[in-house]
């Protein structure tokens, strides 16, 4: 509290002496006028008047008033700050939050359990190296299998295999992009700790980040049905063009014109936020 403030609680008092006056009667003699001797006469006896003693007046010692006590403050108690709980960036947390973002079975059914965080990680730095790692995948593969169907003596994907992506889509569509950005900044620390143990020092996760979207981003847009050929181990795209596409880019192709359509939408959107 200020000085300011102190003085204003006390009172001002006009200290001043309190005098008691007392009138006093004041008694004339009178001027009688000169007379003739008259017989003697037994003049009656006239009692001297005697003045009332005057009193002096009483002057009362001024009385000091009593201190007043100054206010007493009361002990600021400064509360401590407590310290932050550490982020639990166990499998079980993650899975949580992400899992409360969309639809809570839809989501639980392809997500995997084990070192998200981790293979987050991994999966982007791999993703902006234009190559596939599917030890680190985030999501469970499709149950369905990869199918094609053969006409004029040629192989060409099945609509079906597309199919097989579109739960995928629906929940990373189902996903606000600022929810989504804003669980990302609450793990940040911990993924970028994760990353430094696998990067480069002069890398930045962010950016590799942008640069595994805009890989996927630059996938090219083709008509259907696409032809494919196999070697006897996998199959692959008979257009040269579209074969020389990074792994990443070829994956993308393969969930179809749609669903790469919605992938691209979100992924545009993530991106967007990072600029802000």
């Amino acid at each position: 509290m200020s000085e300011e403030s102190n003085k204003s609680l006390v009172p001002h008092f006009a200290i001043g002496a309190i005098v008691i006056a007392i009138i006093l009667a004041v008694f004339f003699w009178p001027n009688e006028p000169e007379v003739e001797p008259v017989p003697d006469v037994i003049a009656p006896t006239v009692e001297p008047i005697t003045a009332e003693p005057v009193v002096e007046p009483e002057v009362l010692e001024p009385v000091e008033p009593e201190p007043i006590p100054e206010p007493v403050e009361a002990p600021v108690v400064i509360e401590p700050i407590p310290e932050p709980e550490p982020l639990d960036t166990s499998d079980g947390a993650v899975k949580t939050k992400l899992l409360t973002l969309t639809d809570y079975d839809a989501f639980a059914r392809l997500i995997i359990d084990e070192s998200l965080l981790q293979r987050f990680v991994v999966m982007t730095n791999t993703l902006a190296d234009e190559n596939i790692s599917p030890s680190h995948n985030v999501l469970t593969n499709p149950e369905q299998s990869f199918r094609v169907y053969r006409q004029a003596n040629k192989d060409w994907i099945d609509p079906a295999s597309y199919k097989r992506y579109t739960p995928y889509v629906d929940v990373l569509d189902s996903i606000e992009t600022d929810s989504l950005i804003e669980l990302y900044e609450e793990y940040k620390p911990a993924i970028k700790e994760i990353f430094a143990e696998i990067s480069s020092p002069n890398d930045d996760f962010e950016e590799k980040l942008v640069e595994a979207i805009d890989i996927l981003l630059d996938t090219p847009e083709v008509p259907v049905p696409v032809e494919v050929f196999t070697d006897s181990v996998m199959f692959k795209f008979a257009d040269e063009r579209l074969e020389s596409l990074s792994g990443p880019q070829k994956q993308l192709l393969r969930t179809g014109p749609e669903n790469m359509r919605r992938i691209k939408a979100k992924l545009r959107e993530i991106k967007e936020s990072f600029k802000q």
